[in-house]
């Protein structure tokens, strides 16, 4: 059925953390050997709105239990999650896309708004949930897609993770921490984190600052970075972690069951990092939306 369509900064970590820091597929068209779609194991390419979008799974599909659906952040593929994937199958059910830019799904052929970019998501979740609930799980600019869904589609987003999700005032927080008449890496910065708000992204993905929307009282975990790496900033350093870190807190308003921990010995990439971190975090907002 498909379903009604109701950073810095992780702009920072995802445009500037690589400078900071340093399956075969198969079509939808082929057969499956189980009792329908949201029952496939392993990768394929799906038809969306006339777009091939790549999506892989891992688990069995268990009535009511949530299907859990990783988001990565921006310039990365499904496979930078592939081991997080393989981890959590072994209890859940749980899949991965490439948005539209993104690892082996097309290229959008036009700017994308966050409007374009859920309605992506939301025939991924038809796909591979069918009418079940699911949990999303969002890295950097993947976590910020997946709050700004989740409030318009309760009926289907029963829990969910966000690991040092791009910032709700992530435009703000830039030019708030690094001034126009800056020189050197930080302005350098200050103009690539701009611009990646503006579709000068793979994604072509524009967005723009917003209060956040309650989703109600789902169980929610944000967890951001405890290595401080964005202090490397000459002079703005200091600024930059402020800033990151009041944006992590600015989530919270997403639910009154938001819970914010720190992964103290992790950079940006937390599941890379501290994968049991992610994983232990996840299984309990599953079990919570169970």
């Amino acid at each position: 059925m498909i379903r009604k369509k109701t950073a810095v900064i992780a702009m920072c970590c995802a445009v500037a953390g690589a400078g900071l820091t340093g399956c075969g597929d198969i079509t939808d068209s082929d057969a499956f050997p189980f009792g329908s779609a949201a029952d496939f194991i392993g990768a394929k390419k799906i038809e969306l709105d006339g777009r091939s979008v790549h999506v892989s799974c891992s688990g069995d599909l268990t009535e009511d239990e949530p299907v859990i659906v990783l988001m990565p952040g921006l310039g990365d593929g499904l496979d930078k999650m592939a081991a997080l994937q393989k981890t959590l199958g072994e209890k859940n059910r749980v899949c991965s896309y490439d948005r539209l830019g993104e690892g082996k799904s097309d290229k959008p052929d036009a700017p994308q708004s966050l409007a374009a970019t859920g309605k992506i998501l939301t025939g991924v979740i038809d796909h591979v949930a069918g009418d079940g609930p699911v949990v999303l799980d969002g890295h950097s600019l993947g976590g910020m897609i997946a709050a700004r869904y989740t409030p318009e589609h309760k009926d289907t987003v029963k829990g969910l993770v966000l690991m040092d999700a791009t910032s709700p005032t992530s435009v703000a927080d830039i030019t708030n921490a690094i001034p126009e008449s800056a020189t050197g890496p930080a302005a350098q910065l200050r103009t690539q984190s701009l611009g990646v708000s503006k579709g000068q992204n793979p994604e072509k993905l524009v967005f723009d600052d917003g209060k956040v929307r309650s989703a109600g009282d789902i169980p929610v975990e944000v967890i951001r970075h405890g290595k401080q790496y964005l202090a490397a900033v000459p002079q703005y350093g200091p600024s930059l972690e402020r800033s990151w870190t009041e944006g992590q807190r600015k989530w919270l308003a997403v639910s009154s069951k938001s819970k914010l921990s720190t992964a103290k010995n992790s950079e940006h990439y937390i599941y890379v990092d501290q994968p049991a971190v992610a994983v232990q975090a996840i299984q309990r907002v599953t079990a919570k939306a169970a």
